[in-house]
């Protein structure tokens, strides 16, 4: 990984943000995701920057602007879990601007359990990639948990596409 006092995301310097894991990080204020209601537990905290400090593709920091010390790996459901899908409504995709699925990112939020790595795969957080604005869902249907183990979840992958 790069020294993060010299690391710049996409070679941004629009806007220089302090975090608790990277230092000074200077970011493009264009890229900035707001999520007006905030996360869950965390309303106060609205503006967010991704972060990916090395080259995985896999997980990336939701660095809170506001909050140097607020920060939360999340991934992209769809690595792990192929058949997931978040199910917004029309009032959601209304209030987010979006269309169409397709042009919406969805991320789960990561935890370190122990020994082992879990997705918050009930409460997506989901971004309209136009207009850079997001939100924390809390699914209807209970056919995911709030703690699915990520290994776990790749081998049932694994298993279906064998």
């Amino acid at each position: 990984m790069p020294d993060s006092k010299d690391w710049k995301p996409n070679g941004a310097d629009d806007m220089r943000i302090e975090t608790t894991r990277f230092g000074p990080v200077d970011i493009d204020e264009s890229r900035l995701i707001e999520i007006p209601a905030g996360l869950l537990g965390f309303s106060s905290y609205r503006s967010f920057s991704l972060l990916q400090p090395d080259d995985n593709g896999i997980f990336f920091w939701l660095q809170s602007v506001e909050a140097p010390d607020l920060a939360f790996v999340v991934t992209d459901p769809a690595l792990w879990v192929p058949e997931y899908q978040a199910t917004i409504r029309k009032e959601q995709m209304d209030e987010l601007g979006i269309t169409d699925m397709g042009d919406a990112q969805v991320l789960v939020i990561v935890n370190k359990r122990e020994q082992s790595l879990t997705a918050n795969l009930q409460g997506p957080i989901v971004i309209n990639a136009a207009n850079r604005r997001g939100m924390q869902l809390v699914l209807a249907e209970k056919k995911w948990s709030t703690r699915h183990e990520l290994v776990q979840l790749a081998e049932q992958a694994a298993q279906k596409i064998a």
